[in-house]
C-alpha cells in the first residue's frame, strides 16, 4: 500500500511541481502552466476585464442578482444569487482553512501571493466557463437545466469533441467523490469527535440526513439554502478574522513583507534554497487556490449554468467574483491570521516555535490552533467554521455530482445519485481516509485538462458575447 501511496504522490507532485519523487523533471509544472496560462491568456484578450468590471459587477451581485428575471430571463431555475451562492457553497470549504494552511506550511508565506495569482487569473477563466455554460444549457420542457462544460463540449465544439466532455464528466464524479463528499464529511465528523466525544457515526448520520433533507429537492433546494447559508457563514468568518487582525495588528504589516519577499526567494537567497523554495510556494500556491476557489476548473459553471438569466456575459461577470470573494477576501484573512498571530507551537524534536506555520502541524491543526490562542473559544469558532464550510460543500458537489452522473447515463440516474450521494456521507464520515486527500490534486487535476481546452477552443465565441454587450472597445 505504501508504494501505491508514493506513486499518488509522484504523479501529483509531477502535475502540480514538475516532479517525480525527489527529482525535478521539468522546470515548471504542466498544471501550472496550463492554468496560469489560460488565466492569462482570457485576462489579455478580455483587456483585463475582471478588474475593469469588478466594481460593476459586485453592484449587480447585491442590486440585480436576487432577481428572478435578469435581462429577460426566461431559462434557468436559480436567481444569480443563488447559482453563485451554490458555485460559493463548493469554492468556500475546507480549502480556505486547511487549504490555505497546508500551502504556508508545506510552500512557505510565499504561496500565498501565487494564490492571489492563480485567483485573479482565474476570474477571467471563470467569466468563460460560467458565460458559455449560460450559452450552451440546455433547458428541458419541465423547466430544469442541463449545463457546464460538458454542454458547452457537446453543443459548442460538436461531436467530434464528445469524448472530452465524457473526459469532464468522469473527472467531475472522481473529484467530486475525493474533494468534496468524503473528506468533507470525514472533517466535520472527526472534528466533532475530538471536541465532543461524539461517535462518528452520529455525526455522519446527521451530516446524511441534513444533506438529503436538502439535496432531495435539486438544486431549487440546493440554491434556496446556499443562498441564505453561505453569506452569513462567510461574513461571519471574516469578521472574526478582522477581530483577530486587528488584536495582532502590530504583526500585520511584517505578514504582508514576507508574502512578497518569499515569493520571489528574496528572503531565502542568503541560505541558497531561493529557486527551490520560489518553486515550492508557485506549486503549493497554485495547487491549493484552485482547490479553493475551483476557477478554471469548470465545477462552478455547472451550478452558474442553472441561473435565471438570458444574458451569458451577466453571469459570467457573477461567476468570476467567485474566485474574488474565496480567495482574495477569505483565504487572505486565513493566512494573515495564520502568519500574524504568535504562540508558542510545537516545534521538531519536542521545541516549540513562535509561529504556527513553522511548526510541525499539519492542515486544519494549524488554524484551530491559531485562533484558539489568538482569542477564547477560538477553536470552538473554527469547528464550527469548518463543519459549515464543509457541509455547504456537501451541498454544492451534490449537484455537480449528478450532473455528471445524468450526462452520461440519462435523467433517470437524478434521484438515485441523490440517495448514493448521502451514502458516501455517512461512509466517509466513518472511515479512515488519509489516502482519499492524496488523490485531491490528480481529482482537481482531472476536471481542469478538459474544461481549460474546451474554453481556450471556445475563446472566439467568449470574445463575440463580450464586445456584443460593450464590455471590450
Amino acid at each position: 500500500m505504501e508504494e501505491f501511496y508514493t506513486g499518488v504522490d509522484n504523479v501529483s507532485g509531477f502535475i502540480w511541481g514538475g516532479t517525480w519523487g525527489s527529482a525535478q523533471i521539468l522546470p515548471v509544472a504542466p498544471m501550472v502552466v496550463v492554468l496560469l496560462g489560460a488565466g492569462l491568456f482570457f485576462m489579455i484578450r478580455l483587456k483585463f476585464l475582471p478588474i475593469r468590471r469588478l466594481f460593476p459587477a459586485f453592484g449587480n451581485l447585491f442590486f440585480n442578482s436576487r432577481k428572478d428575471d435578469v435581462e429577460g430571463g426566461t431559462g434557468g431555475e436559480i436567481t444569480p444569487w443563488n447559482a453563485l451562492s451554490t458555485a460559493l457553497s463548493g469554492q468556500v470549504g475546507t480549502g480556505n482553512l486547511a487549504g490555505v494552511a497546508t500551502a504556508l506550511t508545506l510552500g512557505g508565506p510565499g504561496a500565498i501571493f501565487w494564490m492571489w495569482v492563480t485567483a485573479f487569473l482565474g476570474m477571467a477563466a471563470a467569466f468563460a466557463e460560467s458565460s458559455l455554460a449560460v450559452k450552451y444549457r440546455e433547458q428541458h420542457p419541465d423547466g430544469h437545466v442541463h449545463g457546464g462544460p460538458m454542454f458547452y463540449i457537446k453543443n459548442g465544439l460538436g461531436k467530434k469533441w464528445a469524448w472530452l466532455g465524457v473526459f469532464f464528466a468522469v473527472g467531475t464524479i472522481f473529484s467530486a467523490i475525493v474533494t468534496g463528499n468524503m473528506t468533507q464529511a470525514n472533517s466535520i465528523a472527526t472534528a466533532a469527535e475530538a471536541a465532543t466525544g461524539i461517535p462518528t457515526w452520529i455525526s455522519g448520520l446527521v451530516i446524511a440526513v441534513l444533506a438529503f433533507i436538502v439535496i432531495i429537492g435539486g438544486i431549487k433546494s440546493i440554491g434556496s439554502v446556499a443562498g441564505k447559508v453561505v453569506p452569513a457563514m462567510a461574513l461571519g468568518y471574516i469578521i472574526v478574522a478582522i477581530v483577530m487582525l486587528v488584536i495582532n495588528a502590530e504583526h500585520v504589516p511584517n505578514s504582508i513583507r514576507i508574502i512578497f519577499t518569499y515569493a520571489f526567494g528574496l528572503e531565502q537567497a542568503a541560505g541558497g534554497i531561493a529557486g527551490y523554495s520560489v518553486l515550492a510556494a508557485i506549486r503549493f500556491g497554485v495547487a491549493r487556490g484552485l482547490f479553493s476557489n475551483e476557477a478554471g476548473q469548470g465545477s462552478t459553471a455547472i451550478a452558474h449554468a442553472a441561473a435565471k438569466t438570458d444574458d451569458p456575459v451577466f453571469q459570467g461577470e457573477i461567476a468570476m467574483l467567485g474566485a474574488f470573494i474565496d480567495t482574495i477576501v477569505i483565504c487572505t484573512m486565513t493566512a494573515l491570521v495564520i502568519l500574524s498571530v504568535q504562540g508558542s507551537f510545537p516545534g521538531a524534536d519536542g521545541t516549540t516555535v513562535e509561529y504556527a506555520w513553522q511548526s510541525t502541524l499539519q492542515g486544519a491543526q494549524v488554524t484551530t490552533a491559531v485562533f484558539s490562542q489568538g482569542m477564547p473559544y477560538g477553536g470552538i469558532f473554527i469547528a464550527v467554521a469548518l463543519g459549515l464550510f464543509a457541509f455547504t460543500t456537501i451541498l454544492g458537489w451534490s449537484y455537480y455530482m449528478e450532473q455528471a452522473v445524468t450526462y452520461l447515463v440519462g435523467d433517470w440516474a437524478a434521484k438515485p445519485m441523490r440517495f448514493v450521494w448521502v451514502g458516501m456521507v455517512f461512509i466517509g464520515a466513518l472511515q479512515q481516509i488519509d489516502f482519499v486527500w492524496r488523490f485531491g490534486d490528480i481529482a482537481n487535476a482531472s476536471m481542469a485538462f478538459p474544461n481549460l481546452i474546451a474554453i481556450l477552443l471556445l475563446s472566439p465565441v467568449v470574445i463575440a458575447m463580450a464586445k456584443e454587450k460593450g464590455r471590450l472597445k
